[in-house]
């Protein structure tokens, strides 16, 4: 009997055609499934209300750092002269500035009197910065027109389209900030009685998109997540607050239980108390028997 020894080199390992083709099928199917699955598509059509949103929301928390507290009982008169000039950001102009301060202060209990002539005191105020800035990053291929615009110089080259964007995710953050300066002095003396120092304050929305998916969205003019508009709830989500203002601009307060009557209806209270003690009592009107 003859053996022969055979090397494992001289073997050849083969796997047919048609396994392999339903292997590499399997795969780019399960590869493309993925794909459709992860994928999705966002748009965002107008920025105007996110805007007037940011801008707001800092104007608010800004001027919740403001004290007016200093003044409290005494008859102030707030000289809007010096908030002017600023370009208006949608319905945000310089009234709605105006009337968050005159609010704080009657918060803090000031007597806002509508003429300089009938208050103790004056306050000006002056906005050092109004405005929103937007950051974008992303993450992958962006839009380009750099081919259409090489094949243009090109006369017999034919039309090259934009390449659109080609992104794993995209992220943008948009930002409100707000300075305000405030100060107080006497009418009468013009002397300095109070200064608010700077007060500033930012608010943010940012927004993220996944594979086209979104966008997902959070910051500080949101409650809470949302996603392409709609509350999303997290566990882990927090709204933040910045300063710690006497009334919260943003929640209802009741000052008084009940209003204050006007002057005229207590002096009607005032008479009508007095005609109840002088009246006689029917005890006293009724004659008494002599025995």
């Amino acid at each position: 009997m003859k053996f022969e020894c055979v090397s494992f080199s001289q073997v050849s390992w083969s796997v047919p055609p048609s396994v392999g083709s339903s292997m590499t099928r399997a795969v780019l199917s399960s590869c493309l499934l993925f794909v459709l699955i992860c994928t999705g598509c966002g748009t965002t059509k107008s920025q105007l209300a996110t805007q007037q949103l940011l801008t707001s929301d800092a104007i608010d928390r800004t001027v919740a750092q403001i004290d007016f507290s200093v003044l409290s009982g005494q008859s102030v008169y707030f000289d809007p002269q010096y908030i002017d000039g600023f370009k208006p950001i949608g319905f945000i102009t310089n009234k709605y500035i105006i009337s968050a301060l005159r609010q704080q202060m009657f918060a803090a209990k000031c007597i806002v009197m509508e003429t300089r002539d009938e208050a103790d005191y004056i306050i000006e105020a002056r906005v050092g910065a109004l405005g929103t800035d937007e950051h974008d990053v992303t993450y992958g291929l962006p839009a380009s027109s750099m081919l259409s615009t090489a094949a243009a110089i090109v006369s017999s080259s034919p039309v090259i389209p934009t390449i659109p964007e080609v992104s794993i995710a995209r992220r943008q953050e948009q930002m409100g900030a707000t300075k305000i300066n405030v100060f107080a002095y006497h009418r009468e003396s013009k002397t300095p009685v109070w200064q608010s120092g700077n007060n500033t304050a930012t608010s943010y929305a940012k927004s993220f998109w996944i594979f086209g998916a979104g966008p997902f969205q959070r910051g500080s003019i949101y409650d809470g997540t949302r996603f392409a508009g709609a509350r999303l709830a997290t566990p882990f989500s927090r709204k933040s607050r910045i300063g710690v203002p006497i009334v919260s601009l943003d929640q209802e307060h009741i000052f008084f239980e009940n209003a204050p009557s006007s002057p005229v209806d207590e002096a009607r209270v005032a008479e009508a108390r007095v005609d109840d003690n002088t009246e006689p009592s029917e005890t006293e009107n009724e004659p008494t028997s002599n025995e």
